[in-house]
């Protein structure tokens, strides 16, 4: 006759089926952000800019559904090649094609007519050209991802630390995102503004397939018997986002875009300085 701390134990190996579903139903949250913000990109583009602002939200709370479907896969032990492949996929459209569409119609194809219309044109094609590449980069993101086992950044950072190589997909959606909702969704006009947040975009686009170090996050550690750090950084963060939403979406965003230049820009000045 078994035990019952045997008994608890396959338990606990062996969680039951209906519990692979839960991580899925965040991915399937994911997706329906994604879908929502499409769909919002669009009304914007036909005359409603608050609608653009109700797409930024959207994506920014499909990152909160991306981080919440891993961890608690890990949490109730049910990560499985299903669940990694439909996240995967959920990605691609939450933070590939939705925030390309909308980098397109928020800060290109809005753009009123103007003084140089040559340049105009010629700015519309390279917006198409470089939202596709944006979309391209944060595939190739994924697809590295996946197949890379313990991947080192290109200028490593502390020994011991896990980094993400290249800035995550979310992230770079993220800082679209960031920037519609603090116009709250009123769009770009100016050619020259337009063509500044393509810069921006493709910048973005860059930094996704680089093998530049980005903070994971990994460290902070929610199921330890003492989590205090990580639960106020999430608390104090929660609370700034709640309130001050406009405001601190594009800190956080643009902080975490230049930690990865700032760490990589430490790395060659040390490694320089190492060799003088």
């Amino acid at each position: 006759m078994a035990s019952p701390a045997l008994d608890s134990e396959k338990k606990r190996k062996n969680p039951r089926r209906g519990m692979y579903v839960l991580p899925s139903l965040f991915t399937a949250g994911n997706i329906a952000a994604g879908y929502y913000a499409i769909t919002e990109s669009i009304r914007g583009a036909s005359g409603d800019p608050h609608a653009f602002n109700r797409a930024s939200l959207a994506i920014g709370f499909a990152v909160m559904f991306d981080g919440l479907d891993g961890r608690v896969a890990r949490m109730t032990d049910t990560s499985s090649d299903f669940g990694r492949e439909f996240d995967s996929l959920a990605d691609v459209i939450t933070f590939g094609v939705a925030p390309s569409l909308l980098a397109f119609l928020w800060g290109v194809q809005a753009v009123l007519p103007s003084a140089y219309p040559a340049m105009q044109d010629r700015l519309h094609d390279l917006g198409i050209v470089i939202c596709f590449l944006f979309l391209i980069s944060g595939a190739c993101r994924l697809a590295r991802f996946n197949i890379s086992v313990n991947p080192q950044p290109g200028n490593p950072g502390r020994p011991g630390r896990k980094y993400f190589v290249g800035m995550p997909i979310p992230a770079g959606a993220g800082v679209i995102a960031a920037v519609v909702h603090y116009e709250l969704g009123s769009p770009i006009h100016d050619v020259w503004m337009s063509a500044l947040w393509l810069t921006l975009i493709g910048f973005t686009g860059f930094l996704m397939v680089s093998n530049w170090r980005f903070w994971s996050g990994k460290e902070l550690n929610f199921t330890e018997a003492q989590p205090v750090r990580g639960v106020l950084l999430l608390l104090v963060s929660l609370a700034m986002v709640i309130w001050f939403s406009q405001y601190a979406l594009i800190i956080i965003a643009m902080v975490y875009l230049l930690s990865g230049v700032l760490a990589r820009l430490a790395y060659s000045w040390g490694r320089r300085a190492a060799a003088k």
